[in-house]
């Protein structure tokens, strides 16, 4: 089953590589946010917030990995290709590497114009801190964390439980990743009910997190500083984040391009000071988003490398005992 999951996640990241995810597409994060949505407004207020808050996670995923299980079986009994096939398609949808690179360079093709105004917009619709004022070397801060953390949510994460549980796992992170990005946040309105969203995310990311960060610097040689500082660097920066996995991949590209991420950010109009992530060697400009862009395109192909290893001694360990 194991290889079967394997052929299913290679045939997958092909078909997001080439085809993404086309706008007009049905896709089965909508279904999810759609549920968050209606479920959320109805337990979302009165007592037991979080206990309502834990019980929409629970649907959420036993909805879209239930789902995704049944089709999956129903395949498989008909024939394993039409299985494996049927995984890759699910798994697909699971990930986002065209659409991530995508997404940054809807930012650096109005930078690259001079059209400040452009760029500042584009980033508003992938990041949450206020935009309207940032200057450059700002836009592309915000573009390169966005494109370093979501590597291992958007990409890696979902292939690493494609491997452990198929395409019902995969579908499964991902229901979990979208309630944390819909109701995991630290405010008033969502601090209770998002609660468990956001620590079930902490949870499921915190191995593919890692492992992302060590694909990326196996997979990448370091613009400005020794392969060993590099290591050094992210070991050093990637616990100073407020997540306990974001930290990874954005001190990874930080320490791989010698610029230096994380600072200040204003999320409506009230100030937020993080911890940098590397040093601070070049001043970023807008080629930077361009070499993140590259760094994940030989991420990706690593963390195959890792998947496969990882399956094959799965097998040969499987025969043994």
């Amino acid at each position: 089953m194991i290889l079967h999951h394997l052929l299913a996640i290679t045939i997958a990241v092909v078909i997001d590589l080439f085809i993404g995810d086309p706008p007009d597409w049905p896709h089965p994060v909508k279904a999810m946010g759609s549920l968050i949505a209606k479920l959320e407004k109805h337990w979302n207020r009165g007592q037991g917030k979080q206990a309502k808050g834990i019980g929409m996670l629970i649907s959420v995923m036993f909805a879209a990995g239930g789902t995704a299980l049944l089709v999956t079986l129903i395949c498989y009994q008909i024939h394993p290709v039409a299985g494996i096939l049927t995984e890759s398609l699910l798994i697909s949808t699971a990930i986002a590497q065209r659409s991530l690179k995508e997404a940054a360079l809807t930012v650096y093709e109005p930078l690259n114009l001079g059209n400040m105004a452009g760029a500042r917009e584009k980033l508003s619709y992938i990041v949450g801190r206020d935009t309207d004022k940032l200057e450059e070397p700002d836009i592309v801060r915000g573009t390169i964390e966005t494109v370093a953390e979501n590597t291992s949510d958007g990409i890696t994460a979902p292939l690493f439980w494609a491997l452990i549980g198929g395409a019902p796992a995969a579908i499964m992170y991902r229901a979990i990743n979208t309630c944390d990005s819909m109701v995991g946040y630290k405010n008033e309105k969502y601090l209770e009910f998002g609660w468990a969203s956001a620590r079930m995310d902490d949870l499921v990311n915190y191995i593919p997190s890692r492992l992302t960060s060590f694909a990326m610097l196996l997979s990448s040689r370091p613009e400005h500083m020794t392969v060993r500082q590099a290591w050094r660097t992210v070991f050093r920066d990637a616990k100073k984040h407020p997540s306990p996995n974001s930290g990874w991949g954005e001190a990874a590209v930080a320490a791989l391009l010698g610029i230096q991420l994380g600072g200040v950010n204003y999320y409506n109009g009230v100030i937020s000071n993080r911890a940098t992530m590397g040093d601070l060697v070049v001043t970023m400009g807008k080629a930077h988003i361009l070499k993140a862009n590259r760094i994940v395109s030989r991420t990706v192909p690593t963390f195959m490398i890792f998947l496969w290893l990882g399956g094959m001694l799965f097998e040969m360990a499987a025969t043994w005992f």
